[in-house]
């Protein structure tokens, strides 16, 4: 990519931006309209099921509530420091990590991020589907459908997304409070817990440790999202309040849903995202859990639209460290168009039984994108403290080159070193045995390729770098850098 490509908005009403950098007179919304966001972003069925495991496991309710809480908690952590880099670089979340693994060492983790985008929008799709399930062969119909719907918000763009999000929290809040409650009520009744045989009662270390990493996990994969909702903020906005509100809005909503969803598990045998949320909201008055259920479909649409978006800037980004390409209106709606086939292909393809692999799938992306986030936040918060030549950046052949050995081995140290940690269904490490099967190897990644990262990055040579920063900010803002 070129800086042919930084021109001023038209005014259309489909982004025009993409891979390319958002000037200073482009940048508007709220810090607070993160929040909102977020909490859309992570109020999906698949959020839910993430609270299926700990009852699965034979952990009590409040023990896999508990493990949930500190577990997402944990995982926004890193996720929501990823926020002040949209408005502090005016760039999509992938791209910027050319400054630390080079334009083509950085295929790897964008290679991983498809994946993760593509894998998501292949479960929301399904999910979507059984919540509209109208006749038998629902999926040859809905499945384009709900893929295409989703293409078109992701072409119209940024602003789009950020309105829908926004107004569906509202509705959300206001459909899953009650259905929270009903469900709290009724499962909390000597009589209910008689008929269903006795919720799930023990605690189990395997069950506490697996119910927290994937918890953890989960919303540590949200890493690869966030700048692409960000860098359209003024470059001045408050950090802290950024970050804030970021964190708030997906830590929040993935709390709730984990937490009902470990409620729903203790007390529903075999129980499904879908059909358990039909018969509890059916508790309240028959037919409001098919209110519910639509929404949700409603919320996992928009999240499709999230998805394909974010899969379409990261692929853009890919394939310019190789080939550059300019970011047009119609590159961007090309790369839609490719990523709704691919999903709507792998949807067709996936097994009917597709949330037995929905945990491993979680565990996998987080193997790749755990040393990526981690050396990505190092270099911007303790070795470059968030300064970089942004038209470096987006130039395939920039001063910081195609392949940037640093971030390369710290990325393959620290996920070598977390293999002894994995635990899926194809490969259990050998201290993941020893832990019962729970996978803490995002603790391994994180403190392996971070502090890795952080020790070769130690008398590099920033002076080139400082020159072209200064150059940088001349040809993008006329020399205004903005905040440092």
């Amino acid at each position: 990519m070129t800086t042919d490509g930084y021109r001023p908005t038209d005014g259309g009403l489909i982004e025009a931006r993409s891979i390319d950098y958002v000037p200073h007179a482009e940048r508007h919304g709220k810090v607070w309209h993160q929040g909102p966001f977020w909490f859309t972003e992570n109020f999906v069925l698949p959020t839910m099921v993430v609270g299926f495991i700990g009852p699965s496991m034979g952990l009590s309710v409040w023990y896999s509530v508990l493990a949930a809480t500190l577990g997402a908690c944990f995982g926004t952590f890193f996720m929501a420091f990823h926020a002040n880099q949209g408005p502090r670089m005016g760039l999509p979340q992938m791209i910027q990590s050319r400054a630390q693994f080079g334009s083509r060492g950085s295929i790897i983790p964008f290679a991983a991020t498809v994946f993760v985008y593509i894998g998501f929008l292949v479960f929301d799709t399904i999910l979507a589907t059984q919540g509209i399930g109208l006749w038998a062969d629902a999926k040859l119909f809905w499945y384009p459908v709900l893929i295409a719907l989703s293409i078109v918000i992701a072409v119209i763009g940024h602003d789009l997304l950020h309105v829908i999000q926004r107004w569906l929290t509202y509705l959300l809040v206001v459909v899953f409070a009650i259905l929270t409650v009903v469900a709290i009520v009724h499962f909390a009744s000597a009589q209910t817990v008689a008929e269903a045989g006795g919720a799930a009662a023990g605690w189990t270390t395997a069950g506490f440790l697996v119910q927290f990493s994937v918890a953890a996990g989960y919303n540590i994969s949200y890493a690869v999202y966030v700048s692409d909702y960000t860098r359209y903020l003024p470059a001045d906005v408050s950090a802290p309040k950024l970050i804030a509100s970021v964190y708030a809005g997906a830590a929040t909503s993935a709390v709730w849903l984990m937490s009902l969803g470990a409620l729903l598990a203790s007390y529903i045998p075999e129980a499904d995202p879908v059909e358990s949320i039909r018969q509890v909201g059916d508790l309240l008055f028959p037919g409001f859990g098919t209110v519910a259920v639509l929404v949700s479909v409603l919320a996992l649409i928009s999240i499709m639209g999230v998805n394909a978006y974010g899969a379409m800037l990261t692929g853009a980004s890919a394939i310019d460290g190789f080939r550059e390409i300019q970011p047009t209106r119609r590159m961007r709606i090309v790369g839609l168009v490719i990523v709704g086939v691919i999903a709507l292909v792998v949807a067709l393809l996936i097994p009917e039984q597709y949330l037995g692999s929905f945990n491993g799938f979680v565990l996998l992306m987080l193997y790749f994108l755990i040393p990526w986030t981690a050396v990505n936040l190092t270099d911007f918060y303790f070795v470059r403290h968030g300064e970089y030549a942004i038209t470096e950046i987006v130039k395939p052949n920039g001063i910081y080159g195609r392949w940037a050995w640093r971030g390369v081995l710290a990325y393959i140290v620290g996920f070598v070193a977390m293999i002894p940690f994995f635990s899926i269904s194809i490969f259990v490490g050998p201290v993941a045995k020893m832990l019962g099967g729970a996978d803490f190897s995002f603790v391994v990644g994180l403190l392996v390729s971070g502090g890795l990262y952080l020790l070769l990055s130690r008398g590099m040579d920033t002076a080139e770098e400082r020159r072209a920063i200064e150059e940088s900010w001349v040809q993008l803002e006329g020399g205004h850098r903005g905040p440092r």
